[in-house]
């Protein structure tokens, strides 16, 4: 029975993750495929550009609770064959991978920035915490969110080596195995972007200023 619970809990984990919340959005605000829309990105950001800011923070918040929930309540339904902490981890890697590869929408979702960011939330909050404040940081000096949120996911590793070599506290291993597999799980789908960014196409999005709702 616990095995099976350990399997309901991943298959539910991986479902959850793929609710496609910027799809769903973009159905009820403006009646289209936001996947054709935009950026053409299934993600927050290509919300915000449509539709503003309001549900742009509705997106983000719903995406970050998919990871934040399988890591904090389904996981603890499955745990027994494995540790909680371990089961965790891997409903939490299970639903990043439901958000970018989403059943619901022919297997093409977001970018998982906002979902691995709630499954850092509920592993290390810390670590969660620090990495939104370096994601704020490089968006909001250089108007690049693609930019900020790989260094952002790139730095979720390096926080977790240091707490767990500067200040003394357990960091189990697998733990920093997955920070590193997501932060290149991460750099891959954005790899268009960085293509843009190389050759200095790539478009900026200033969240302290309104921008004017665009189909490009």
């Amino acid at each position: 029975m616990a095995v099976v619970n350990l399997l309901l809990s991943f298959a539910a984990s991986y479902l959850l993750g793929s609710i496609p919340t910027a799809l769903i959005a973009g159905k009820i605000i403006g009646g289209i495929d936001i996947r054709k829309h935009g950026s053409g990105n299934a993600g927050a950001t290509n919300v915000y550009r449509l539709f503003g800011i309001k549900p742009y923070l509705a997106v983000l918040g719903i995406d970050m609770l998919k990871g934040f929930i399988a890591v904090a309540v389904v996981a603890d339904f499955g745990a027994g064959t494995l540790s909680i902490e371990r089961t965790g981890l891997y409903c939490g890697l299970l639903a990043v991978a439901g958000h970018i590869w989403t059943v619901f929408a022919g297997f093409k979702g977001g970018k998982g920035v906002a979902t691995a960011g709630g499954v850092f939330l509920g592993l290390n909050a810390p670590v969660a915490v620090s990495a939104v404040a370096v994601y704020l940081l490089v968006t909001l000096t250089t108007k690049y969110v693609s930019l900020g949120s790989m260094i952002a996911a790139c730095s979720a590793p390096i926080f977790l080596i240091v707490d767990a070599a500067v200040f003394g506290r357990p960091v189990p291993g697998e733990l920093i195995a997955a920070a590193v597999g997501l932060a290149g799980l991460i750099v891959y789908t954005h790899r268009e972007n960085i293509g843009r960014l190389m050759k200095g196409k790539e478009r900026k999005t200033d969240f302290l200023k309104r921008e004017k709702k665009s189909e490009g």
